[in-house]
Parts: C-alpha cells; sequence; structure tokens
C-alpha cells in the first residue's frame, strides 16, 4: 500500500478494474482523473485492451486472470464491468478478499444471484455499490431538485421509457442468451429507468408488477446496432425479449408505467420521465427532439397555471457514479452501503419477468 495522502490526510486508494468494454474504459478514466486514486491494476481477456489502456494511463498491473490481479495487486477497491453473469462470483470474491466493489448494472443475472452479493458485502464489511450513471445526468439532478422542493406536491405516478428504433446490443452474443444477460431490454435499459424515476419520487417499494415481453425483431435477426439485417451465430437463439412494458404498483398506492425496447418500429430513440403530482408535474427526456426544454414543471403560480424552465447542470455519467462509490468508501459506513438498492431494483425486475410468464400480476419478493 501507499503511505502517499491527499489533501485532508486521507490515503491515497489502490484501485483496479476488471472488464474493458465501454463501460471499463468509463471507470478507468474516472479512477485516473482522480487524484485521492492510484489506479494500479487492470485485467481483461484481451490483451491489446490491457496494453492500450494500461500504457495510456501508466498502469503497472496487467493481468489476463482477474483472480490473480485481486491476489497480487493490493487492491482497496475494484470496479466490475464484465458480462452480467460474472458479477457475482467476481464481486463476492473480490469482497470476501477484502475489497470495496463497484459493479456495472445491472447487478447481477437474478435478484438471488444480487442478494448472494449483499450477503458478502454485509459479512465482509465492505462498501457495494452499482453504476447507475444515468441518474447523474444533469437532467435528472435539476429534476430531483424540483422534486425536493416540494413543488410538485404528493407524487402518485409516474410514466417512464428508454426506447430504441433499432439497437440490439451484441445480438447473437451473451447480451442475448438468457443465462449469461438474464433478460433482453428490461434488464439492460430498462433498469436504469426504473432506477432514475424510484430515486426521482423518493424511493416508493414497489409491491407488485404486470408485465408482458415481446421478441418480434431478434429471433429474425433484425434491429441490431447497425442498419439491416445482423449476423446471428447459427445455433444460437435469441432467447431474451426485445421489447418489454410493466405496470408496478408502489406503496403508498402510487403507480408507474415503465417501457424498455432495443427495437421497434418508431420514429427515433427516446429516454423520458414524466411525474404527476397533487400540486404539478414534470417531464424530462433526451433523444427526441433536440430544442424541447431539458427540463419542464406545470404548476400554478399565485393561482395562475405556470410553466416552469429549471436551470440543467453538467452531466456527471460514470465519473459522477465512481466518484460517489469512492466517498461512500472513504464515509467507513459500510452496513449503508451494502448493494440493498440495487437488490430491490433487480428484485422488481425479476417480478417483471415473472410476471410476463404467467401471464398475470405479482409481488415483488421481499
Amino acid at each position: 500500500m501507499t503511505d502517499a495522502t491527499p489533501e485532508g490526510g486521507q490515503r491515497r486508494l489502490r484501485a483496479g478494474v476488471i472488464g474493458l468494454g465501454w463501460a471499463g474504459q468509463q471507470h478507468v478514466a474516472a479512477y485516473a482523473a482522480d487524484p485521492t486514486v492510484d489506479l494500479v491494476a487492470l485485467s481483461a481477456m484481451e490483451e491489446h485492451l490491457l496494453d492500450r489502456f494500461g500504457e495510456e494511463h501508466d498502469v503497472p498491473g496487467r493481468y489476463q486472470d482477474w483472480k490473480q490481479m485481486i491476489a497480487e495487486a493490493e487492491l482497496d477497491v475494484v470496479s466490475i464491468a464484465t458480462p452480467t453473469f460474472l458479477h457475482r462470483p467476481m464481486a463476492v470474491h473480490a469482497l470476501e478478499a477484502g475489497l470495496h466493489v463497484i459493479a456495472e448494472k445491472p447487478m447481477a443475472e437474478t435478484g438471488e444471484a444480487a442478494a448472494d452479493m449483499v450477503s458478502a458485502a454485509r459479512a465482509a464489511g465492505r462498501v457495494l455499490d452499482v453504476s447507475f450513471n444515468h441518474r447523474r445526468r444533469g437532467n435528472v439532478t435539476a429534476l430531483k431538485s424540483v422534486v425536493d422542493s416540494g413543488v410538485l406536491g404528493k407524487l402518485y405516478y409516474a410514466k417512464t421509457g428508454w426506447v430504441r428504433r433499432q439497437g440490439i446490443p451484441g445480438l447473437g452474443t451473451w447480451f442475448t442468451k438468457a443465462a449469461s444477460a438474464g433478460g433482453g431490454a428490461m434488464m439492460d435499459i430498462g433498469i436504469h429507468m426504473l432506477d432514475m424515476t424510484l430515486h426521482l419520487m423518493g424511493e416508493p417499494e414497489v409491491t407488485a408488477v404486470s408485465a408482458s415481453t415481446h421478441a418480434e425483431f431478434g429471433p429474425l435477426g433484425r434491429g441490431g446496432s447497425g442498419f439491416g439485417v445482423s449476423q446471428v451465430e447459427e445455433g444460437v437463439p435469441f432467447e431474451v425479449e426485445d421489447l418489454a412494458t410493466a405496470f408496478l404498483r408502489l406503496d403508498g398506492g402510487g403507480t408507474m408505467l415503465l417501457e424498455s425496447s432495443w427495437a421497434q418500429w418508431i420514429p427515433h430513440d427516446l429516454c423520458y420521465v414524466t411525474l404527476y403530482g397533487a400540486d404539478g408535474g414534470a417531464h424530462i427526456e433526451w433523444g427526441g427532439d433536440a430544442a424541447r426544454p431539458q427540463i419542464t414543471v406545470w404548476t400554478e403560480v399565485a393561482g395562475m397555471p405556470a410553466e416552469l424552465q429549471p436551470a440543467v447542470g453538467e452531466d456527471g455519467h460514470h465519473a459522477a457514479a465512481v466518484a460517489d462509490f469512492l466517498q461512500k468508501v472513504r464515509s467507513g459506513d459500510t452496513a449503508a452501503h451494502d448493494g440493498s438498492l440495487a437488490l430491490r431494483r433487480a428484485q422488481v425486475i425479476d417480478a417483471c419477468y415473472a410476471s410476463a410468464e404467467a401471464g398475470g400480476e405479482v409481488a415483488v419478493a421481499r
């Protein structure tokens, strides 16, 4: 361990990253830019990525074996940015080795696997976090300030979604296999909107869901991230959904509509959240009309209908998620940061898939 200390007298943290795809690269950049952190190790199967990012950020430890990295690199914190089915074994191993862990979303392929991660964090007395980077967007932060100000009053309903015209990731790879991904569009991008909207609403519990799923594009090799028909590996079926919708019941009587799609016949990709309160409503979106305000609030001022457009700050993205994780680690309050909130998200997604299979409403596991 290094004895160097940043301003404030706290020891610099030694960080490593497992997985060097796009998300892993964001974690690498965040650690490299943080003056309180030494990025000392990277792990990936792709030797050229290890060389590229190791050289770019002067990282001494470069491992193709992630277990070897954990054993040898003397880390304090580690980011896991690998296929979903690897999150549980990697996180549990790292936590048991005494490391604090941040994993990419989704937390795990099932709620049961996510619960194993939480149990490991509690047993080890270490922080377990999940990177929901989109809640760090400037418009989301601005809307949270609006909600917290009380101008909307009691929130009782929300509509939210992330829909794509053509954007199935890795068609024919682990992304579209049930065992490795755990699910399709709902698991991949719907969970972002679920997290964001529950965060904005003040974390009400989801008590029950009624959901449906569809797979109309992927099984035909259509809807991939490029144009036209993607090349699907022969003999590998499309095992997940490319569109999912859900009606969620919240404690206190509130409700939410959630939709997510990787591919459907719509004009363009779109993300949105609309909140309905007793004293006002609010809407944010991106990916649609660029001329539309990033956030709009409808309410009443001095008895007159009013439309407000609050100021929107800069987006935080992965750098903010990593910074929040490091702050949790430095707080020393591991009991408050054991991954429980992300586990609840995983349990809601489990309930969505169970509802779709059963064809009716199901309760969310507690």
